[in-house]
């Protein structure tokens, strides 16, 4: 799966969130669905994230966070996106690979 193309496509078409900050906050409060964390997001970031939210999906992207910016058409590093409805793209299907 190209991950540039499919974030571009839910960007479009669905409703995604950016930085750890929203990225928390859409996990406590229930309507994250995916997050997809940067290659150089702390450890202890996604650690936490995990022990806090398990029921959600976290893939860790092979591209570091100003990579994951540029994908996203965005003038900023992203260390962190949370989807919340993925649109027409197929990021729904990631599995995760967080431990």
């Amino acid at each position: 799966m190209d991950l540039s193309r499919q974030l571009k496509n839910a960007i479009a078409t669905g409703n995604l969130l950016f930085g750890q900050r929203q990225t928390t906050a859409s996990c406590d409060n229930g309507t994250a669905k995916l997050v997809v964390v940067a290659a150089n997001c702390p450890e202890s970031y996604t650690t936490k994230l995990r022990a806090t939210h398990p029921e959600v999906t976290m893939f860790r992207s092979n591209m570091v966070n100003r990579e994951l910016g540029i994908a996203c058409g965005k003038p900023f590093s992203v260390s962190t996106i949370a989807v919340i409805e993925a649109g027409d793209s197929d990021l729904l299907t990631l599995d995760s690979n967080v431990e």
